[in-house]
């Protein structure tokens, strides 16, 4: 493809990408066909067809655009918080993130189910890791907005994705920073009055129990993630405790050894204080000897 995109090549991309996946090839072609001898035939026919993730991505931007929007938004406060140093607001987007992914991955999955394409484990691994790239990087946010993925993108959590990985998931790499046009579900045509057995009701009712299946998973993995974070959390301040309950102790033992030294002392203080007063007595009885003597003296000089 060139390198700068043709007048309505974005817009008719728009249009192709927006089809069933089945359909994506015969609609290219009699699209290739329409525009034959013009420039854009040739940049139409190169438009690849995108793998199994990214189409249901894509129908999920043109069919939910407000949850896309919401996945953006987390993204964009994540990487405000993460900014900031907010520890705090961080494990809260954190945990919001793995929560926003799952509930719009299990939208996803409803969506393609919808449009009768089932969604396997891998798929749904594939979209939600594209969904938390969104998140953490702004560029592959712009990406999946773009709703012309061709392949899915990846993080490991926290840093950015390179340019170039991002531009091999788009369509065109001019399609960066294109929004796509948000289409609702077809409507459903008349009521057929004709009662006749359908022969895809037991199929129905498996793909039916397969969804609920799905739905609720992706509701265990939220509840188990969150559940082990409150476990580290519970870990975490136990060994706190017991780090100051342990210093507590060695505080009273020392608090001890202070007071019993001290009983010691005052026991000292009093003995001393006896030998005092002893000494006090014995002073004065010495003194009062020493004047008698004196004066015993003075009346016998000359």
């Amino acid at each position: 493809m060139s390198a700068a995109a043709s007048p309505g090549l974005l817009e008719i991309a728009d249009e192709l990408y927006a089809v069933g996946l089945a359909e994506f090839t015969p609609t290219r072609d009699a699209k290739v066909k329409e525009l034959k001898g013009t420039p854009l035939a040739a940049q139409v026919k190169a438009l690849r067809k995108p793998s199994t993730a990214a189409w249901v991505l894509n129908l999920l931007v043109r069919r939910e655009t407000e949850q896309v929007d919401q996945v953006l938004s987390v993204g964009a406060a994540l990487r405000e918080a993460q900014r900031s140093m907010s520890a705090g607001e961080l494990r809260a987007l954190t945990r919001q993130r793995r929560q926003v992914t799952a509930a719009v991955t299990t939208q996803a999955r409803r969506l393609a189910a919808a449009e009768g394409l089932k969604v396997t484990s891998a798929v749904s691994d594939q979209v939600e890791s594209t969904l938390t790239a969104a998140i953490v990087d702004a560029e592959c946010g712009r990406a999946l907005r773009s709703g012309l993925l061709v392949s899915t993108l990846s993080t490991n959590g926290w840093d950015p994705v390179d340019e170039a990985t991002v531009a091999a998931a788009l369509a065109a790499p001019e399609a960066l920073g294109f929004t796509a046009t948000a289409r609702e579900a077809p409507a459903p045509g008349p009521p057929d009055l004709k009662v006749v057995p359908d022969p895809e009701k037991e199929a129905k009712r498996l793909r039916a129990a397969e969804e609920r299946l799905a739905r609720a998973a992706e509701q265990y993995d939220v509840a188990r993630a969150a559940h082990q974070e409150w476990v580290s959390e519970v870990e975490r301040l136990d060994a706190r405790s017991l780090q100051l309950q342990a210093e507590i102790d060695e505080l009273r033992r020392r608090l001890a050894e202070l007071e019993e030294s001290c009983d010691a002392l005052d026991e000292e203080v009093a003995e001393a204080e006896e030998s005092r007063d002893s000494a006090a007595a014995e002073l004065r009885t010495a003194a009062a000897e020493r004047d008698a003597a004196q004066a015993a003296r003075d009346r016998l000089a000359p």
